[in-house]
């Protein structure tokens, strides 16, 4: 289900760019977010776990989500007229990225608590923690310099919609894992929102 919602994201992203940046998506675009809205209405309708508190959560990441790629694109176009060589290079924001999320993590960290309990825990102290703390570091910032360098070659709903391909073997992967409870109904909305998404991402392509 919050691999369906996450569809609402390239819908608000998509409007986002036609009122920042002028950027006008063609019908085929327009019909298969429609199709996504429908699919993420439904399902949230025939979801037998449907929970109010985890859906308001939902909402205000798809909103935040595509504020992210829309803010993230603003600045780079800004850059680009702020800075001497014409462009702000992926690493310099990757960078730039980190550097200032650590004060927000920080601040966290302290108001709940966590930094005690990481101190006092066991599992620290094992080597293969931070092996695996170290790849899983190595492997975020290869996520965010392949997102930025995407986002800068193409646009934020483009960035937006290739983060949505991957929902198909995620919400297979989901159903099968966790044994999540369906009726048919809520299943056919999960394929409908996961055609609508396919249908978006070829209206892109063409």
């Amino acid at each position: 289900m919050v691999t369906i919602l996450k569809n609402v994201t390239n819908i608000l992203t998509a409007i986002g760019e036609l009122y920042l940046f002028r950027k006008r998506q063609n019908p085929k675009v327009w019909t298969a977010m429609f199709m996504m809205i429908i699919s993420a209405v439904s399902a949230g309708i025939t979801d037998l776990s449907f929970d109010t508190v985890g859906y308001a959560w939902q909402i205000i990441n798809c909103v935040l989500t595509a504020s992210y790629s829309l803010t993230l694109r603003w600045v780079m176009d800004e850059a680009k007229k702020s800075t001497k060589s014409g462009s702000l290079k992926e690493l310099s924001m990757v960078l730039l990225n980190n550097l200032l999320s650590l004060p927000f993590a920080i601040t966290l960290i302290l108001l709940s608590g966590e930094w005690h309990y990481v101190i006092h825990a066991d599992v620290i102290k094992l080597p293969m923690f931070w092996v695996v703390a170290t790849a899983s570091g190595m492997i975020g910032l290869s996520i965010s310099f392949t997102s930025m360098w995407f986002l800068h070659q193409t646009g934020p709903t483009t960035y937006s919609l290739v983060g949505s391909l991957n929902k198909i073997p995620i919400s297979i992967a989901g159903i099968l894992v966790f044994k999540v409870p369906l009726s048919v109904s809520n299943l056919f909305s999960i394929l409908f929102g996961l055609f609508a998404g396919v249908l978006f991402a070829r209206a892109k392509i063409s």
